[in-house]
């Protein structure tokens, strides 16, 4: 939904200008006007900065947190039902309220989409509609006949992801042997080994290990109904597809995979049940206080199935915190729908909202801001996790993204938790000192060989996982990134460490990292204009001056993108179509706010290209203060599973515009 300039909202898109506009813009591009209309604009980001602040003060939590809902696609819901299903713990009123929400996303051609406004995705539908089927839909039912003759006429269920077979498999909907092998003893692959464990992104790690005990004892419940409907031919569900060549890596790692197939029917039994037994020892050891692993959906569902293959009951105090964790990650909604969050967000949430609130100009002191720290200190990771392997003698010192998530900080969070904490006034300025500067040593010891920083490890960039037949299912390593290195840099220029040789092979790596077009990739949000709203400001506090090239090609980009209406947006198809949709999409506060965080660490903030972003975002701002977002512009894996943070529309907005009333970033009141 789009807010209008009164407030209100509808479900409509950026419209073309009128000539009406046409002749305003006109009036306020003539001289005598021109300082009219900037103090007109200038007036307007105040009193929304102002309706902003007060917004999002409203919002925090009394322990001193923010956090928004994890939006991101039916998957999380449908799994829900199916592992119910599984351990035959099935609740009616879940069942019900997950129905509710799923029926909901369903778009007019039958199919769900990962993203809104996105096409339909094959396997999304599938997981939707067998989930619907769980609840009592029938086939008959138009919006399920509808959603199955699309399947078909996709392929049906052989041509969806392999996680997708691997829930149909576990009620007898697809063999075993028509799925990828992995088999457990990969866990014991020493770490120089092509394919161990710590090869893959640790979001991945957490969810192969648990996978290989399930691909290995290979489950099958009884399926309470068929699905022959979603199948192109019911007598053939998984007809026969020729071979890559053996000379291309698909070829090999496909040919890799039917040799594991018959290892599977061979394993020596002891060496199986053994690595299987240390796999079961590996997840439970990552398993956080709360009963989550990572704090993330995926790796806890499949570790729960995985730990109960292996003899544990449902009552065992791991598989019963278990449980009650993913109880946590659901999101009541008024109408009585459940929603089921990927993950929760509030250590980022929450130095994001510092931040913003610290730009917009509320008091370094002020007391919401001092709470917030507080959390944030207390969240400050102090052992070692899965980064320790790779780097041994480094000493702990990160955050992590969500409430319970010991085992896996990141760089990210890390870097911006610094600077959030720097830009308040706390009565005990000695402790958050000391939290930077066990912050800032990690950060510095996470940097990959090649000067960037990836997001949770270091140099794990193998180019091997991605081509596993198993991993399509989204990124499965974790390089560095354009976003992620530049909000590390702006924090070690924060810090004074920007003469550090660190920080310098820092920039240079982002330099390098220019897109021809001027712009940057933008990793974990959505695409281009998050990469180049992330790299201009770290840029700019690095003391690279407006006037350098790359600075100068990133705003002539930013300037070219821009929507008509004023503001910027751009789909997750850019990461499937740059040429199409790099930087283009439908006008959103988030991805407005990062352009106009990007032109006015440029230096350009009396520019006409910030002047109608502003006015775009002070028009669009709801009487509450707050904005509306339907679009997802934050990735969990680029095109493959997208993310609507609902708290983005709040904080980024509220940054940009802080900084355009108050002239530039709150300065750091403590520091080392």
């Amino acid at each position: 939904m789009t807010a209008t300039t009164d407030g209100s909202t509808g479900a409509l898109p950026p419209r073309a200008p009128s000539a009406s506009d046409a002749t305003a813009e006109t009036t306020e591009n003539a001289t005598p006007t021109r300082t009219a209309v900037r103090h007109d604009t200038a007036e307007a980001a105040r009193r929304a900065t102002a309706r902003a602040t007060d917004y999002l003060l409203s919002v925090q939590d009394p322990a001193g947190w923010w956090k928004g809902d994890l939006e991101t696609n039916v998957t999380m819901d449908a799994e829900d039902l199916m592992l119910r299903q599984f351990l035959n713990i099935q609740d009616p009123k879940l069942t019900a309220a997950a129905a509710r929400y799923i029926r909901g996303k369903q778009g007019a051609d039958g199919t769900w989409a990962t993203f809104h406004g996105g096409p339909g995705e094959l396997s999304a539908t599938i997981e939707a509609y067998v989930a619907l089927r769980l609840a009592g839909d029938t086939p008959d039912a138009p919006h399920m006949a509808t959603a199955a003759a699309w399947v078909r006429e996709q392929g049906g269920v052989a041509a969806a992801r392999v996680f997708t077979r691997i829930w149909l498999a576990l009620f007898g909907w697809w063999k075993w042997d028509d799925l990828p092998e992995l088999p457990p003893e990969l866990l014991y692959f020493p770490q120089w080994f092509p394919l161990n464990i710590y090869d893959f992104g640790c979001w991945a790690r957490q969810t192969i290990v648990p996978l290989t005990i399930v691909s290995a004892k290979r489950p099958v419940r009884p399926a309470p109904f068929g699905l022959d409907e979603l199948h192109t031919d019911p007598r053939r569900p998984n007809p026969p597809r020729p071979l890559a060549p053996a000379t291309t890596w698909d070829g090999l790692f496909q040919r890799l995979d039917k040799a594991l197939h018959l290892y599977h029917k061979v394993a020596f039994r002891k060496l199986r049940g053994a690595a299987m037994r240390s796999a079961a020892r590996w997840i439970i050891e990552r398993q956080e206080n709360d009963g989550c692993w990572g704090g993330i959906q995926p790796p806890a569902v499949y570790s729960v199935i995985a730990l109960h293959l292996l003899g544990y009951d449902l009552d065992h105090p791991v598989l019963r915190t278990g449980l009650a964790s993913l109880d946590r990650f659901a999101v009541w909604r008024e109408d009585g729908a459940r929603m089921i969050e990927a993950c929760q967000s509030p250590v980022w949430d929450t130095c994001l909202a510092t931040i913003a609130l610290a730009d917009a100009g509320l008091p370094a002191d002020h007391p919401q801001l001092v709470k917030a720290v507080d959390w944030m200190l207390a969240e400050q990771i102090d052992r070692p996790g899965d980064w320790s392997v790779k780097r041994p003698l480094l000493p702990s010192g990160g955050w992590g993204f969500e409430f319970e998530n010991d085992n896996y900080p990141d760089i990210d969070d890390t870097a911006e938790v610094v600077l959030a904490l720097r830009r308040v006034k706390h009565p005990d300025p000695r402790r958050v000192e000391a939290a930077v500067g066990r912050a800032v040593r990690w950060n510095f010891g996470m940097q990959s060989k090649d000067g960037g920083w990836g997001a949770f490890d270091v140099d794990n960039t193998s180019p091997f996982p991605n081509r596993l037949p198993f991993c399509d299912f989204g990124e499965v390593i974790d390089p560095p990134s354009a976003d992620v290195t530049a909000h590390v840099v702006e924090m070690l220029a924060d810090v004074g460490r920007t003469h550090d040789p660190r920080t310098r092979r820092g920039i240079a790596w982002l330099l390098a990292e220019q897109e021809p077009s001027g712009a940057w990739f933008g990793r974990w949000g959505t695409n281009y204009v998050y990469g180049t709203g992330s790299v201009l400001p770290a840029l700019a506090a690095a003391g690279i001056p407006a006037s350098h090239p790359a600075v100068r090609r990133a705003v002539l980009w930013l300037e070219r993108v821009q929507n008509d209406d004023g503001g910027w947006g751009e789909d997750q198809r850019s990461y499937q179509d740059k040429e199409r949709w790099a930087g283009r999409g439908a006008s959103t506060a988030s991805q407005t706010a990062w352009a106009l965080m990007a032109l006015l660490a440029a230096g350009e903030r009396d520019s006409e290209a910030v002047r109608r972003g502003v006015r775009w975002l002070t028009g669009t701002q709801r009487e509450d203060g707050s904005w509306d977002e339907p679009y997802f512009t934050g990735t969990g894996f680029p095109w493959d599973f997208s993310i609507n943070y609902h708290l983005y529309r709040q904080v980024f907005p509220l940054t940009a515009l802080g900084r355009y009333v108050n002239g530039g970033p709150a300065g750091a009141p403590v520091g080392p």
